[in-house]
Protein backbone atom coordinates (compact mmCIF):
# COMPACT_ATOMS: atom_id res chain seq x y z
CA UNK A 1 0.00 0.00 0.00
CA UNK A 2 1.83 3.08 -1.39
CA UNK A 3 1.75 6.31 1.44
CA UNK A 4 1.09 9.78 0.33
CA UNK A 5 4.70 11.73 -0.59
CA UNK A 6 6.08 13.47 1.90
CA UNK A 7 5.67 16.80 0.83
CA UNK A 8 6.35 18.87 3.88
CA UNK A 9 9.63 17.11 3.21
CA UNK A 10 9.87 20.17 -0.24
CA UNK A 11 7.49 22.44 1.05
CA UNK A 12 6.59 22.62 4.51
CA UNK A 13 4.80 25.99 4.85
CA UNK A 14 2.79 26.38 1.69
CA UNK A 15 1.35 29.89 0.88
CA UNK A 16 -1.39 28.00 -0.94
CA UNK A 17 -1.79 24.37 -0.54
CA UNK A 18 -4.62 22.60 -3.03
CA UNK A 19 -5.72 19.12 -3.04
CA UNK A 20 -8.12 16.86 -4.88
CA UNK A 21 -8.45 13.10 -4.56
CA UNK A 22 -11.91 10.51 -6.37
CA UNK A 23 -12.37 7.55 -5.01
CA UNK A 24 -12.49 4.41 -7.17
CA UNK A 25 -13.51 0.63 -7.95
CA UNK A 26 -10.22 0.14 -9.57
CA UNK A 27 -7.11 -0.71 -7.54
CA UNK A 28 -4.52 1.19 -6.54
CA UNK A 29 -2.19 -0.18 -9.41
CA UNK A 30 -5.04 0.25 -11.92
CA UNK A 31 -5.78 3.94 -11.21
CA UNK A 32 -1.78 4.29 -11.20
CA UNK A 33 -1.32 3.10 -14.45
CA UNK A 34 -4.35 4.75 -15.61
CA UNK A 35 -2.84 7.79 -14.63
CA UNK A 36 0.27 7.50 -16.42
CA UNK A 37 -2.08 7.14 -19.65
CA UNK A 38 -4.20 10.69 -19.96
CA UNK A 39 -3.23 13.18 -22.13
CA UNK A 40 -3.60 16.89 -21.98
CA UNK A 41 -6.06 16.76 -24.65
CA UNK A 42 -8.43 14.69 -22.76
CA UNK A 43 -9.14 17.26 -20.30
CA UNK A 44 -10.87 20.11 -22.22
CA UNK A 45 -10.19 23.28 -20.78
CA UNK A 46 -8.14 22.40 -18.48
CA UNK A 47 -5.50 20.87 -20.74
CA UNK A 48 -6.25 24.44 -22.86
CA UNK A 49 -5.26 26.39 -19.54
CA UNK A 50 -1.88 24.51 -19.29
CA UNK A 51 -0.81 24.46 -23.40
CA UNK A 52 -1.83 28.13 -22.73
CA UNK A 53 1.12 28.65 -19.71
CA UNK A 54 3.55 25.73 -20.43
CA UNK A 55 5.49 26.29 -23.57
CA UNK A 56 5.98 23.13 -25.98
CA UNK A 57 3.08 21.40 -24.36
CA UNK A 58 0.51 19.45 -27.00
CA UNK A 59 -2.42 17.78 -26.59
CA UNK A 60 -1.21 14.06 -27.35
CA UNK A 61 0.87 14.49 -24.68
CA UNK A 62 0.87 12.41 -21.53
CA UNK A 63 0.40 14.11 -18.01
CA UNK A 64 3.47 11.36 -17.05
CA UNK A 65 5.26 13.20 -19.20
CA UNK A 66 4.67 17.02 -18.96
CA UNK A 67 5.27 16.43 -15.13
CA UNK A 68 8.68 14.28 -15.93
CA UNK A 69 10.32 16.89 -18.03
CA UNK A 70 11.44 21.19 -18.23
CA UNK A 71 9.79 23.15 -16.66
CA UNK A 72 9.11 20.61 -14.20
CA UNK A 73 12.22 18.69 -11.86
CA UNK A 74 11.05 15.23 -10.91
CA UNK A 75 11.65 15.38 -7.33
CA UNK A 76 10.69 11.96 -6.23
CA UNK A 77 9.20 8.71 -7.85
CA UNK A 78 7.52 5.73 -6.43
CA UNK A 79 5.74 2.98 -7.40
CA UNK A 80 2.63 4.69 -7.51
CA UNK A 81 3.68 8.45 -7.30
CA UNK A 82 4.96 11.03 -8.92
CA UNK A 83 5.87 14.79 -7.02
CA UNK A 84 7.38 17.32 -9.48
CA UNK A 85 8.55 21.04 -8.77
CA UNK A 86 9.23 24.03 -10.68
CA UNK A 87 10.33 27.82 -10.10
CA UNK A 88 9.78 31.04 -11.59
CA UNK A 89 7.53 33.89 -11.97
CA UNK A 90 4.64 31.75 -12.45
CA UNK A 91 1.97 34.63 -12.88
CA UNK A 92 3.58 36.37 -15.71
CA UNK A 93 2.28 35.91 -19.19
CA UNK A 94 6.67 35.62 -20.34
CA UNK A 95 6.19 32.19 -18.97
CA UNK A 96 9.29 32.81 -16.69
CA UNK A 97 10.06 29.02 -15.51
CA UNK A 98 14.09 28.29 -14.99
CA UNK A 99 15.77 25.00 -15.38
CA UNK A 100 16.64 23.42 -12.57
CA UNK A 101 19.49 20.57 -12.68
CA UNK A 102 17.86 18.62 -9.69
CA UNK A 103 15.63 18.27 -6.74
CA UNK A 104 18.59 19.77 -4.88
CA UNK A 105 18.48 22.97 -7.07
CA UNK A 106 14.79 23.22 -6.05
CA UNK A 107 15.32 22.81 -2.46
CA UNK A 108 17.90 25.69 -2.65
CA UNK A 109 16.03 27.86 -4.87
CA UNK A 110 15.97 31.23 -3.57
CA UNK A 111 15.58 34.19 -5.98
CA UNK A 112 13.02 36.79 -4.62
CA UNK A 113 10.31 38.01 -7.02
CA UNK A 114 9.74 34.02 -7.59
CA UNK A 115 7.56 31.12 -6.51
CA UNK A 116 8.28 27.35 -5.82
CA UNK A 117 5.76 25.03 -6.93
CA UNK A 118 5.21 21.27 -6.04
CA UNK A 119 2.66 19.08 -7.41
CA UNK A 120 2.34 15.60 -6.45
CA UNK A 121 -0.02 12.74 -7.90
CA UNK A 122 -0.41 9.47 -6.22
CA UNK A 123 -2.54 6.36 -6.19
CA UNK A 124 -3.90 4.62 -3.27
CA UNK A 125 -6.13 1.57 -2.69
CA UNK A 126 -9.53 3.02 -4.63
CA UNK A 127 -8.32 6.83 -4.67
CA UNK A 128 -6.81 8.82 -7.25
CA UNK A 129 -4.76 11.95 -5.06
CA UNK A 130 -3.28 15.11 -6.44
CA UNK A 131 -1.85 18.19 -4.43
CA UNK A 132 -0.17 21.23 -5.39
CA UNK A 133 1.60 23.84 -2.85
CA UNK A 134 3.11 27.29 -3.52
CA UNK A 135 5.59 28.89 -1.87
CA UNK A 136 6.27 32.89 -3.30
CA UNK A 137 10.15 33.92 -2.43
CA UNK A 138 10.14 37.04 -1.01
CA UNK A 139 7.70 40.33 -0.77
CA UNK A 140 7.49 40.74 -4.67
CA UNK A 141 6.58 36.77 -5.20
CA UNK A 142 3.79 37.05 -2.59
CA UNK A 143 2.34 40.10 -4.83
CA UNK A 144 2.59 38.38 -7.73
CA UNK A 145 1.13 35.05 -6.04
CA UNK A 146 -1.70 37.19 -4.84
CA UNK A 147 -2.40 38.55 -8.07
CA UNK A 148 -3.33 34.92 -9.63
CA UNK A 149 -5.08 33.33 -6.65
CA UNK A 150 -8.08 34.58 -7.86
CA UNK A 151 -7.69 32.76 -11.29
CA UNK A 152 -6.50 29.62 -9.14
CA UNK A 153 -9.50 29.55 -6.64
CA UNK A 154 -11.49 29.74 -10.01
CA UNK A 155 -9.83 27.08 -12.03
CA UNK A 156 -8.38 24.13 -9.69
CA UNK A 157 -11.74 22.36 -9.46
CA UNK A 158 -10.70 21.51 -13.20
CA UNK A 159 -7.95 19.18 -11.60
CA UNK A 160 -10.55 16.97 -10.03
CA UNK A 161 -13.27 17.46 -12.17
CA UNK A 162 -11.43 16.83 -16.06
CA UNK A 163 -7.71 15.44 -15.12
CA UNK A 164 -8.47 13.16 -12.38
CA UNK A 165 -12.00 12.23 -13.02
CA UNK A 166 -10.34 10.93 -16.66
CA UNK A 167 -7.84 9.06 -14.91
CA UNK A 168 -10.37 7.17 -12.84
CA UNK A 169 -13.02 6.71 -15.56
CA UNK A 170 -9.70 4.58 -17.73
CA UNK A 171 -9.20 2.64 -14.77
CA UNK A 172 -12.51 1.49 -14.12
CA UNK A 173 -13.37 0.86 -17.58
CA UNK A 174 -10.60 -1.13 -18.24
CA UNK A 175 -11.69 -2.97 -14.46
CA UNK A 176 -14.88 -4.01 -16.40
CA UNK A 177 -13.21 -5.02 -19.78
CA UNK A 178 -11.14 -7.38 -17.86
CA UNK A 179 -14.06 -8.40 -15.27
Amino acid sequence: MAVKPDLDHWLPDPFLRIAHERPSSASQQALWDAAQQVKVGETRLLGRLIRWRIPGTTAEQRFAELFANEPFTVLERGETSLVSGMVGRIWTLRRDYPALDDPEAFRAWSRSGTAKVVFANWASESCLHSEARVEPVGSRGRLGLAAVRPLISSFHGLIASEGIAAAVRRAEKERHRGA
